[in-house]
């Protein structure tokens, strides 16, 4: 008899781990050995079980999913992770496969694919979601110029980027625009993607040299 996959899943909403669980279980070939709702917890949960597999949703309370990759990694080296996600856009897509994720699985389809993406990623095989597949082979957009970088973001990443530039906190921007916290790290972290820088000095360095800020 074959091994069993021993998985951990980590979704910041209790109702839809509950839900991936359900799933997952329906197969007698998978045990779902901890079920978390944030980076901290994931990392913690592969440091002491070593899973085979990491179920991991993009967004979290306290930061990237994709961004808790390494750090996965380095506590749980052999663990495979599975990015499972609302998001469409192949940018999230590439960055995760670049962190060193298996498999990108959306939440939309996870009822369908979800299984057959965890015995794929088990064998060591990609596994992307169909409609994301062609997507992936094409070669991300080329920018020219900072002007380029910042037209591709919303009114919304503008603003971030304006107010991140001159120097206002995560928590001090959510309360000036009336969001949260959470909502204001996914629109820093969506913004760093598209225009391919990180630290706050590069994206000050953006804001200006793009007239955002004199």
């Amino acid at each position: 008899m074959p091994d069993r996959i021993r998985m951990v899943v980590c979704d910041d909403h209790t109702l839809v781990r509950e839900g991936l669980r359900r799933v997952l279980l329906e197969d007698p070939a998978i045990d779902v050995i901890a079920d978390v709702g944030t980076s901290a917890d994931v990392i913690e949960a592969c440091r002491r079980h070593r899973p085979d597999i990491v179920l991991l949703d993009v967004t979290l309370p306290d930061g990237s999913g994709i961004a808790a990759i390494q750090k996965i990694t380095e506590v749980s080296p052999d663990s495979r992770i599975l990015m499972l996600t609302m998001h469409e856009d192949v940018a999230y897509l590439r960055e995760a496969f670049a962190e060193g994720a298996m498999g990108y699985v959306l939440k939309a389809a996870a009822d369908v694919e979800l299984l057959h993406a965890v015995h794929e990623v088990r064998r060591g095989v990609r596994y992307v979601h169909p409609t994301l597949g062609a997507a992936l082979l094409e070669p991300p957009p080329v920018q020219a110029g900072e002007g380029a970088l910042v037209s591709n973001l919303s009114e919304r990443e503008k603003e971030i980027l304006r107010y991140l530039s001159l120097g206002y906190t995560n928590p001090e921007m959510a309360e000036m625009l009336s969001l949260s916290v959470r909502t204001v790290e996914t629109y820093r972290w969506r913004l760093q993607q598209k225009v391919g820088l990180r630290s706050r000095a590069e994206l000050v360095r953006l804001a200006r040299e793009a007239g955002l800020v004199q």
